[in-house]
């Protein structure tokens, strides 16, 4: 097992906690890691022709199905159609506390599955436009916090920048948790032999 892979497991929570029934639609997503001499996490550029969230980054995933047995298997079986990558191919290491969207109405279980070696990506033309490999180093690097003042109460976010990309929003608050949870696992960021 990696320094990586360790610190995530030290860090992450179950992966068989629902996140709290409320007015929000369940949603599940997956933080594909790939665990590499460069490690990375693998976002998704939404397609302008998906329902929600036209061309904006985000972790595959998707609404809970009535057929899925829990979130795990939406955020498994969203990945296999969004990207193509088998629900096997990952270690599923736990899961990030859950993230709700402000517009759409959403509660996001994020769950972080590690992948060995690059996988083939086979990404859907409907739903994907594009597939990007960030790495984590990098978007620990780029990591700033912003905000506004609305209606007296200031309201923050994450947001990253990389290579003209911006991952914000939901995405930037799963990515922040991510990072939380490396550092709380004790991963350093040093190059691993």
């Amino acid at each position: 097992m990696s320094d990586l892979a360790g610190a995530l497991r030290r860090a992450l929570g179950p992966t068989d906690a629902d996140p709290p029934a409320g007015p929000d639609r369940p949603a599940a997503v997956m933080v594909p890691v790939l665990d590499l001499p460069e490690p990375a996490l693998l976002l998704t550029l939404r397609s302008m022709v998906v329902g929600d969230h036209k061309g904006e980054i985000s972790f595959p995933g998707g609404v809970r199905h009535d057929e899925d047995l829990d979130l795990l298997h939406t955020a498994l079986r969203e990945t296999e159609e969004e990207l193509g990558i088998p629900p096997d191919r990952f270690e599923v290491i736990g899961s990030l506390p859950p993230t709700q969207t402000v517009v759409s109405g959403f509660l996001i279980a994020p769950f972080v599955g590690v992948l060995a070696e690059r996988p083939r990506l086979r990404p859907s033309p409907v739903e994907i436009d594009e597939v990007l490999e960030l790495e984590i180093r990098r978007l620990a690097e780029v990591e700033r916090e912003e905000g506004v003042e609305r209606d007296g109460e200031r309201r923050t976010w994450f947001a990253y920048e990389v290579d003209g990309n911006t991952v914000w929003g939901a995405t930037g608050r799963i990515v922040h948790s991510f990072l939380v949870a490396l550092r709380d696992g004790g991963w350093d960021g040093s190059k691993e032999d």
